[in-house]
């Protein structure tokens, strides 16, 4: 079978399996870092800014190359159908799962649309690029990337059109979005670089190192097994952090003091902000709204009533 028909049919290439682990132990990083911040190991909003966000991007980008690159060694020109649909309906159903459990555990910021949502979608538009030239498909993704930063729409602050793309400043709040723009641009760019390897014969130089990354083999192993392991990663680290607190339970007033106080003193003075962080934690508590800002889980209504205590807070600290 000609390798422009199917680039899979000789065999795997191990580097792609490789590539795939590793961003599974880069998300395993982050996501166990979102559970220390989650039970107030760590500093509220930890992985939401900096570095732990480009971090993020990072690895949610790495993967859906990887989508599209994958995308065209499984089908090449022509798509198999009967292996497309089998895997499309394990994304959807790991997916649904996902957006399930999270409903129950985070129902204020549960996941919408996120990673395997945007693979199981970009996997179906993607199809649609397969025969186009290499250039075009990589100017597509181009242009995907970038219109969120020349574009914004209003509307697409809310659940029903926020999957679309980042076209607002205020987008709902998930812990896990991953918008078709501009992350559908990374699947796009990968079909790209798929379609190039593939015309000028990079596929066979590849798979000829798969002799040499033989000592890889477990991350091998465990990219081929990529979905199963992104299922079952995140609840196992959860429940370790959850199991960790009965034993060694977090000290949320200390982080909260520390954030409150880090961010008052970049405006006010020291005494000032010792009042204001006692008058919002005090406030906080007594409305039952402390334990949802610290797990950064908080509803629009609740941080409606958050910012009114803060505010007021800022304005009597001592009333």
């Amino acid at each position: 079978m000609p390798e422009s028909i199917s680039p899979s049919a000789r065999g795997r290439v191990e580097i792609i399996d490789i590539a795939r682990a590793v961003a599974i132990a880069a998300m395993a990083t982050y996501h166990f870092t979102w559970d220390l911040e989650h039970f107030s190991y760590v500093a509220e909003g930890l992985t939401a800014q900096g570095g732990w966000r480009i971090f993020a991007r990072c690895i949610a980008s790495s993967f859906l190359f990887l989508v599209g690159f994958s995308l065209v060694l499984a089908h090449g020109r022509e798509i198999r159908w009967r292996k497309f649909l089998v895997r499309l309906a394990q994304i959807v159903a790991g997916a649904i799962a996902v957006t399930v459990a999270t409903l129950f555990v985070t129902p204020n910021s549960f996941v919408f649309f996120g990673i395997l949502q945007h693979i199981a979608l970009a996997s179906v538009l993607g199809l649609a690029f397969l025969r186009l030239p290499a250039v075009l498909t990589a100017l597509c993704g181009v242009a995907v990337v970038a219109a969120p930063s020349f574009v914004t729409l209003p509307g697409f602050d809310s659940r029903w059109l926020a999957w679309i793309g980042w076209f607002s400043e205020k987008m709902p709040l998930s812990n896990d979005l991953v918008p078709i723009f501009p992350f559908f641009g990374a699947v796009l760019i990968g079909i790209a670089a798929g379609r190039i390897a593939v015309d000028r014969g990079w596929i066979a130089m590849m798979r000829g190192w798969n002799d040499r990354l033989a000592g890889l083999w477990p991350l091998g192993v465990a990219g081929r097994h990529a979905l199963i392991i992104y299922l079952l990663h995140q609840p196992l680290l959860y429940g370790l952090v959850a199991l960790f607190t009965i034993v060694a339970p977090p000290d949320r007033d200390a982080i909260f003091r520390g954030d409150c106080n880090r961010a008052c003193l970049a405006t006010r003075d020291a005494a000032f902000c010792t009042d204001y962080c006692d008058c919002a934690e005090t406030r906080l508590k007594s409305k039952n709204l402390f334990d949802s800002l610290m797990k950064n889980d908080a509803g629009p209504d609740e941080m409606s009533r958050i910012r009114e205590i803060t505010a007021a807070c800022s304005f009597d600290p001592k009333g």
